[in-house]
């Protein structure tokens, strides 16, 4: 057995289409009707189709696990974040860690949390 997708909800999925694109390089891979994965295994739901599913209500900003990303060039990223989309709210804007880690943390158009940091480990 193998992990196959992440799956997160948003409100509108071609919005968040193009957010995950912008931002993270992901691309369409399959488009199925209020499901659309992504590049990397991330699966986009439309919270229409989630909340019938589950007959519960949606948690925005739960704050119970993130999207983790890595990316080399930190600065640049924070750039193309603050240019693309201003009205991010951040959980900690970009810092380092004792550990020399760069890292930043901020909510998706939905209240999903991402992180991005630097590369750890050998080679980084």
């Amino acid at each position: 057995m193998r992990l196959k997708n992440i799956l997160i909800v948003v409100k509108d999925i071609q919005e968040s289409r193009k957010y995950y694109h912008d931002l993270f390089g992901l691309d369409l891979v399959l488009d199925n009707e209020g499901n659309m994965i992504l590049t990397e295994g991330l699966v986009l739901q439309d919270e229409k189709i989630w909340k019938g599913f589950l007959g519960k209500n949606i948690i925005p900003e739960s704050n119970s696990c993130e999207l983790y990303f890595e990316e080399r060039d930190m600065e640049s990223f924070v750039q193309k974040l603050e240019k693309l989309y201003p009205e991010t709210k951040y959980v900690n804007r970009l810092m380092t860690h004792s550990w020399g880690q760069k890292v930043i943390r901020f909510y998706d158009l939905d209240g999903n949390l991402i992180e991005v940091g630097t590369p750890m480990g050998m080679g980084s």
